[in-house]
């Protein structure tokens, strides 16, 4: 009795009509797949920059010794959604006029940077970095037999943050040569602000004394609507990485006296 013939044992059927098109489709889904999850990732960084947490730089030495010139700090913006800043908070603010004259603004320097930077993904400059001496009401006072300087009739004691004093520097003011001066009652939605290196920053001080013994206390403050957030991390070098928080030198501030 003869066999039938039989095939080949490695003969397969053909290829399906829809597998041969699922393969041929694979390169361009995965392309898609690969812009769309880039276009979804860059959505998502604008959004937690414009709302949650950015990254900058320090642009000058007006915060030393806690932030020195090119520190990256993030600043988180949820914090003043429902409030403002408050005595003793490091903020980030835009140039109410003029204040950035002559500091350093380095801008990224190839196209990736530059790119990164738009989307909060890089550290970005044109901003200012100060310390919230005064609120809304405030006077302060500049300065006591100890060369404090004095918020609503409370002195300060500042000795946790400052840079040592110079020599020849009796106080704790600006740095323009005259520790005698009066600021406030800060204005309405308006911040009194300060370095913490006093000897070297161009702060609401020195925009209400532009000349020595020539103050104008009704200059020299920021809109808070300028505020871009709290400082509340050095994130570069890494070496001095660390959380920053609100000074408590202010914490036994009485409220400023209403009309």
């Amino acid at each position: 009795m003869t066999s039938p013939d039989v095939g080949p044992a490695t003969d397969l059927p053909p290829a399906s009509e829809d597998a041969k098109e699922t393969k041929k489709d694979s390169p361009g889904r995965a392309l898609r797949e690969t812009l769309l999850l880039l276009t979804f990732a860059i959505l998502l960084a604008l959004v937690v920059k414009t709302f949650f947490v950015q990254s900058f730089y320090i642009p000058s030495e007006s915060m030393e010794p806690g932030l020195v010139v090119n520190d990256r700090i993030l600043v988180q913006k949820p914090s003043y959604w429902n409030g403002e800043p408050q005595r003793g908070d490091v903020i980030v603010f835009d140039d109410p006029g003029d204040w950035l004259s002559g500091l350093q603004n380095p801008q990224p320097q190839n196209l990736l940077a530059r790119g990164l930077s738009k989307i909060g993904l890089y550290p970005t400059g044109g901003h200012l970095v100060k310390r919230v001496i005064g609120v809304e009401g405030d006077v302060i006072v500049c300065c006591d037999a100890e060369g404090r300087l004095s918020v609503n009739g409370q002195p300060i004691d500042e000795s946790g943050y400052l840079k040592e004093r110079r020599a020849k520097k009796p106080c704790n003011g600006p740095m323009i040569p005259s520790c005698s001066w009066t600021a406030g009652p800060v204005p309405e939605d308006s911040l009194f602000v300060m370095g913490d290196n006093r000897a070297n920053s161009a702060d609401s001080s020195v925009h209400i004394c532009r000349k020595r013994d020539d103050c104008d206390p009704t200059e020299g403050y920021v809109p808070v609507d300028l505020v871009v957030g709290k400082v509340f991390a050095l994130a570069w070098p890494p070496g001095r990485a660390e959380f920053v928080g609100r000074a408590d030198a202010f914490e036994d501030v009485p409220d400023p006296e209403s009309d």
